[in-house]
């Protein structure tokens, strides 16, 4: 079984049983960002802080 799909069993079973349907989807779209973030780092795609405050001043203007 492929992580994702792993790791989204595990976090649906700890969710509480009185859960909805949006909380599953966006506990699930979080655990997939948090592991596609891991690979990027991984495999070297990574953007300093200050990269990243620049980027957003230059989309703030």
């Amino acid at each position: 079984m492929g992580l994702l799909k792993e790791v989204t069993i595990e976090t649906i079973k700890r969710l509480p049983d009185e859960c909805s349907a949006e909380d599953i989807m966006y506990k699930v779209n979080f655990v997939a960002q948090v592991l596609e973030g891991l690979g990027d780092a991984e495999s070297g795609k990574l953007v300093t802080a200050e990269e990243l405050l620049n980027r957003v001043e230059q989309w703030a203007k």
